[in-house]
């Protein structure tokens, strides 16, 4: 059996995260359902455990108050993966902050590639269906006419179960104490 890995993310559960599980249905309907969200810590396996883990999130999380980001554009992560994405545009630098000060002790990991702020919209199995999808997404999205901020009051703490299937472990107040799910 192979460690699970974890990650830690912000859940988007306005209507920006409507407007992207929609967009995501469209544009990848055999992808199973994943809640819209930023991703603080990518996925990784521990480095101790998970009660560790929570206890070093616990700790960092709850010196951190609440925060908003604004999003920017759609874009892609084409040619390094077929990811397409909106940037954060404003708050970018305070998530790199908060993703430093959490990747370490059993959370520490090397990175696959430079964190960046970004909400996932669809990672596809090809460049030429993310560069399809790319330029579906920046119409809608150039379309959407709500508010593009975001407020962060609470990350999750969430194992991956099966491939592309995630289970909440915790929610993670910024402020506060841990809330056991």
């Amino acid at each position: 059996m192979h460690s699970p890995r974890y990650a830690l993310v912000a859940y988007v559960r306005d209507a920006i995260g409507e407007f992207v599980a929609t967009l995501r249905q469209e544009l990848h309907p055999d992808l199973p359902h994943l809640p819209a969200h930023l991703t603080l810590l990518p996925p990784r396996q521990l480095r101790g455990s998970e009660l560790a883990a929570l206890e070093t999130l616990e700790e960092v999380c709850g010196q951190v108050e609440p925060f908003e980001v604004m999003l920017g554009e759609a874009e892609t992560f084409v040619p390094v993966t077929p990811t397409v994405f909106i940037r954060v545009e404003q708050g970018a630098a305070h998530m790199r902050d908060l993703h430093e000060r959490l990747n370490t002790e059993a959370l520490h990991a090397v990175e696959e590639w430079p964190y960046m702020p970004h909400l996932t919209i669809a990672k596809l199995s090809s460049e030429g269906l993310a560069e399809q999808a790319y330029l579906t997404a920046r119409d809608r999205w150039a379309e959407y006419g709500g508010s593009r901020r975001i407020v962060i009051r609470e990350l999750t703490f969430v194992c991956e179960q099966d491939e592309n299937r995630w289970k909440d472990v915790a929610g993670v107040p910024l402020g506060r104490r841990l809330v056991k799910r």
